[in-house]
């Protein structure tokens, strides 16, 4: 173990040695040698890939020949669902806790949280596509880019408020959800992911260069926040107006998504992401619920868009790219495919702990990838995997 432990710390160093040790100073023309960095890795990569090494043998050893083993996670899980005496009160805890959160906490964390409300919407989407249907979408941020544009544009040239914009952006990304489905009909697994990234490039590079109907790379500014009523707000008023929209939103889609789970098309992704042969051979009908799990996650995505151009007030082709699509499909895949209360955690913690880790900004992106590397490892199905439906037959006794 120690000589392993010693091994991956020399190649982690050679790895890291021209990013963290050699540093040019261009203003000086000099070269700065940092060679406690070297330490520090050294240091860190032997004692963590002990502590790898130590909590794969135990993982292997509570699982034991044939098991699966159990997990402190699911067990928590389970006691939260199965026990109302713990329950609902964490609810009611909870929702207290966010219904007075714009008051505890000033409007650049109401911002913030109102951000990961607005990706806990996005990622519920795309647990349909991807959680449910086991329909790989590498695209899935283009339809939040239908949303927010429609926004836009509508306003820039018809005058349309938020509450008139919100339907339609809706509407809008759930035909672009359809257009995407007829031609991916017959592909499944790489393919479907490759037609998928496709589809986004697409819709951000007409975005980009279309100038006279999208206004090109310069984007769209001046767009009006959610109105109340006529009544006209101040900025802190703003923030604190669209959290509790989000909060309005975000309980709506978790309603609506737990139904569809249990309702018959729910019953019909499952079976299509389990096997689509056996799905098929069922007599369920595939093609509708490809596009109908295509279209309904997309619907969420644009009304996450006309929310997020309301927002910002901009937006530009930039913000659609594909690292937002991957950043969603991560909080799903970090939370766990198929779960809602999973894909609500992988999104508070992707989008919360950045905010409020600055220090370690300049390694932000390893410290994801190690993250989601560890999560593959010791959680692959997801910090909350979704409870896998089982029926057991048992004939009475004469």
């Amino acid at each position: 173990m120690l000589k392993k432990a010693a091994l991956t710390s020399l190649w982690f160093l050679f790895l890291t040695f021209p990013l963290l040790v050699i540093r040019v100073n261009t203003i000086e023309h000099l070269v700065e040698w940092r060679w406690k960095n070297m330490i520090y890795v050294g240091i860190g990569s032997f004692v963590l890939s002990l502590l790898w090494q130590y909590l794969l043998a135990r993982q292997a050893s509570a699982r034991g020949p044939g098991e699966g083993g159990g997990s402190p996670m699911r067990s928590l899980y389970r006691r939260i669902l199965d026990d109302r005496r713990v329950r609902y009160p964490l609810l009611a805890a909870c929702g207290v806790f966010a219904l007075a959160f714009p008051f505890l906490f000033p409007s650049y964390q109401t911002s913030i949280l109102t951000t990961a409300l607005l990706y806990i919407v996005l990622g519920l989407g795309l647990n349909i596509v991807v959680g449910l249907a086991g329909l790989l979408n590498l695209g899935y941020i283009a339809f939040a880019a239908v949303g927010a544009y429609a926004y836009a544009l509508l306003n820039v040239h018809f005058g349309l408020g938020f509450w008139a914009a919100l339907p339609i952006g809706a509407l809008l990304a759930a035909l672009f959800g359809i257009l995407l489905g007829f031609p991916v009909l017959r592909l499944r697994g790489d393919y479907l992911a490759i037609v998928t990234l496709g589809f986004g490039e697409i819709i951000r590079l007409v975005l980009e260069n279309w100038n006279d109907f999208s206004f090109g790379p310069s984007g769209i500014s001046n767009i009006p926040r959610p109105g109340l009523l006529g009544v006209e707000l101040n900025l802190q008023q703003a923030t604190s107006y669209t959290y509790y929209l989000m909060i309005a939103l975000c309980l709506l889609t978790i309603l609506v998504v737990n139904r569809l789970q249990d309702s018959r098309i729910g019953r019909a992704w499952i079976a299509l992401r389990e096997d689509e042969l056996a799905c098929e051979a069922m007599g369920v009908d595939k093609t509708m619920a490809k596009l109908t799990a295509f279209a309904l996650g997309a619907t969420w995505a644009g009304m996450a868009g006309v929310v997020l151009a309301a927002k910002t007030t901009f937006i530009n082709p930039a913000s659609f790219t594909f690292l937002e699509s991957a950043m969603i499909l991560s909080i799903v895949v970090l939370g766990g495919m198929g779960s809602i209360p999973g894909v609500i955690l992988g999104a508070l913690l992707l989008m919360l702990l950045p905010e409020y880790l600055r220090v370690f900004q300049d390694y932000r992106m390893l410290l994801f990838g190690a993250t989601m590397v560890l999560m593959m490892v010791f959680r692959p199905q997801g910090m909350v995997p979704a409870i896998r439906r089982s029926y057991q037959y048992r004939r009475d006794e004469p």
